[in-house]
């Protein structure tokens, strides 16, 4: 695959510079989270990072202890972000790893309260994972989540009042992934074997009306949001619904603006695209920096930020071989709109 050349982007601003993979990071009321996926080094799995450059476990210690039951501690962190309520939402995959079994209880939206700095709600997913499920993202529309399974390809739906969840478009086509290529090279697991992550990225539109996703792999999709909220709908039926949407390579993470354009990074050419709402495609920033770019996030301000994770370069995704270059930074650019109020405050 082609290389962006060596040539810097002026537009990017290094942020944060993390001594550990970094694959999550969002702003809320004027502060910094970031989540660990523990994949190269030990450590908290939710931080709030303070101006003074200290990294504290968030909410508290308690919850990074690692090895614990699920019952007030984190399985494996996959993402985190502020939802529509100003809440922090922290993604638990419920697997230690993926391609591991799911620890009983583990997979959860755990819902925290940045005023008191305390949780206060958790989402049990139980019912709608498989053994070898890998929670990965969440988005909202109104009273519900969508959430994405890239270990046993499918999506999940939970209702926010009730609790109640539902596995929908279970190994589907569109929810099943390929090889991901990162910088020329499929992905390897420590035994050789080639990774696969099913439906990982996942926007819902500004208007709510479309939900948008794809595995790692690459191949965007869309369903509209009123079959995925019909609990009635039959699994055929909910099927039949399901639009391709956009020709997309291996990718890291996305976000969507108030303007509809979703943004995808392309690991394999370092480099971030724009989807508009016509299924036009442009480049917004390529650069030899976005080694990797993981979740991204689109603060209040118009701001995109980067997590350039290296990913690939862990031991888990690199047949073993660690090779990761520290730091691990974040980056920031400016974009043309902020975000969808139905995404997040």
């Amino acid at each position: 695959m082609p290389m962006p050349g060596t040539e810097e982007d002026p537009r990017l601003t290094p942020m944060l510079a993390e001594k550990r993979v970094c694959t999550g990071v969002t702003t809320l009321a004027g502060r910094i989270f970031l989540s660990y996926p523990s994949a190269d080094r030990p450590g908290a799995q939710v931080v709030e990072a303070l101006p003074d450059g200290r990294r504290n476990p968030y909410p508290d210690a308690a919850w990074n202890t690692p090895d614990q039951p699920p019952d007030g501690a984190y399985v494996h962190v996959n993402g985190l972000r502020a939802g529509p309520d100003g809440r922090l939402w922290i993604v638990d995959a419920g697997a230690r790893q993926l391609g591991g079994e799911q620890v009983p209880g583990g997979a959860r939206l755990i819902v925290v309260d940045v005023a008191g700095d305390r949780v206060d709600r958790v989402y049990r997913l139980d019912t709608a994972v498989r053994r070898h499920s890998y929670v990965d993202d969440v988005r909202f529309h109104g009273g519900t989540a969508y959430v994405t399974d890239a270990g046993a390809p499918g999506l999940i739906v939970v209702d926010l009042d009730s609790g109640r969840c539902r596995r929908v478009l279970d190994g589907h086509p569109s929810t099943v992934g390929g090889p991901v290529i990162a910088d020329g090279r499929a992905l390897h697991d420590p035994g050789g074997a080639q990774v696969c992550l099913h439906a990982d990225q996942l926007e819902v539109s500004p208007d709510g009306r479309w939900l948008y996703y794809q595995p790692a792999s690459g191949g965007m999709s869309r369903i509209g949001t009123r079959w995925l909220d019909d609990p009635t709908l039959s699994a055929e039926e909910l099927a039949r619904r399901v639009e391709p949407w956009a020709d997309t390579p291996s990718t890291g993470g996305t976000a969507i603006d108030a303007l509809g354009t979703i943004y995808v990074s392309d690991i394999e050419r370092r480099r971030v695209l724009a989807i508009g709402p016509d299924r036009s495609v442009r480049t917004l920033v390529a650069d030899p920096r976005l080694n990797w770019v993981d979740a991204m996030w689109l603060d209040t301000e118009g701001h995109l930020w980067l997590p350039a994770a290296q990913l690939h370069l862990t031991a888990g995704f690199n047949g073993g071989h660690p090779a990761v270059a520290y730091p691990v930074h974040v980056y920031r650019m400016p974009v043309d709109a902020g975000p969808p109020p139905n995404d997040h405050a």
